[in-house]
């Protein structure tokens, strides 16, 4: 009898530890990114942890290939799909290659969404756009005709991969909007995949092959951090400008050097908290995502899902002289 009662008591303590441990982590939520090692996801992944938090029972799978290809990124996929994850949240390198994979997960009952860079629309329940597309082309032009002198002159620009969703739906918008600014005109836009090294190389052919363009504009934290170094280490400060889309905490040096005035982005923290929060509320059933829902996303309000399956999250921010100091500690 004795012996009965220390079984039942470790069973139930047993059960106990269960459930609790279910409690410590019941939903994981993996946050893919385009690459490790890169300072936006970093930020992204301090508010997807946030969101975690502050939901509580969340674990956040940070994860990602080590470069930007979507063979990597189809290769995390089907790992995460071995490990029975309740949702994937990606930035894609590849709008249509992942689909397949994210298929695949969505058919073992995990929920998909594309954050920042977009996957297409069958690959996926919905997408949140940082911001408006429309308004990231327009704040690149303006962010170029402020660093030329009356706002007329030659760019160019350096972008991430030739594939990356975001910088080329950006890029189209630059284009489209190029009749509003009549004094810029464009010369070439080249490619430097995201890849540090490679961005530097390209920003120097463009100093050495373009000796007209003025401003270097870089849709992608990598590029334009790149750019910014080539300029300083071309000894072109003052006569080249770099401006485009970049981490506070990375381009400090360029805005105080003068390689940049000033240069934009969305809070990468809070792509990462909302992308958490949207996938939440997917897994348990809250909302579905569908277009004209609103989903709760905590701090940052009730975010709309448009007509076309997206979302938009903010406005960009300008970064100058002004306030770098203060953002540089935070992202």
């Amino acid at each position: 009898m004795k012996l009965s009662k220390t079984l039942l008591a470790g069973v139930a303590f047993a059960a106990m530890a269960m459930a609790s441990g279910a409690n410590a982590a019941d939903m994981k939520i993996a946050l893919v990114v385009k690459s490790l090692g890169n300072g936006f996801f970093e930020a992204a992944n301090k508010g997807a942890e946030e969101a975690a938090k502050e939901l509580g029972g969340v674990e956040i799978i940070y994860t990602g290939p080590t470069t930007t290809t979507a063979e990597g990124q189809i290769e995390v996929i089907n790992s995460l799909i071995a490990q029975g994850v309740d949702a994937i949240a990606i930035s894609a390198n590849d709008p249509d290659a992942v689909v397949p994979a994210l298929k695949k997960a969505a058919q073992r009952g995990i929920k998909v969404i594309s954050w920042d860079s977009g996957v297409a629309a069958e690959g996926r329940i919905m997408h949140l756009n940082p911001s408006s597309n429309e308004l990231i082309g327009k704040m690149c032009l303006q962010l170029a005709a402020n660093h030329l002198e009356g706002g007329k002159g030659d760019f160019a620009i350096l972008s991430a991969t030739t594939t990356s969703t975001n910088q080329n739906i950006w890029i189209e918008e630059m284009k489209k909007q190029l009749k509003d600014f009549p004094g810029l005109n464009l010369t070439t836009t080249v490619y430097g995949d995201d890849l540090a090294d490679k961005s530097y190389r390209e920003a120097n052919g463009l100093l050495s092959s373009s000796p007209n363009v003025k401003v270097i504009v870089a849709p992608t934290t990598v590029g334009v951090l790149a750019a910014s170094q080539a300029v300083k280490d071309a000894g072109k400060i003052g006569e080249v400008f770099v401006t485009g889309l970049g981490l506070p905490s990375e381009m400090a040096g360029a805005i105080k050097s003068g390689a940049t005035k000033e240069f934009a982005i969305w809070n990468p923290i809070d792509l990462g908290y909302s992308a958490t929060q949207i996938a939440y509320h997917l897994v348990k059933g809250d909302t579905d995502g569908a277009p004209g829902s609103e989903i709760e996303a905590g701090r940052m309000g009730k975010i709309k899902v448009g007509d076309n399956g997206e979302a938009a999250m903010a406005d960009p921010f300008v970064y100058n002289s002004s306030n770098i100091d203060e953002f540089s500690k935070i992202f």
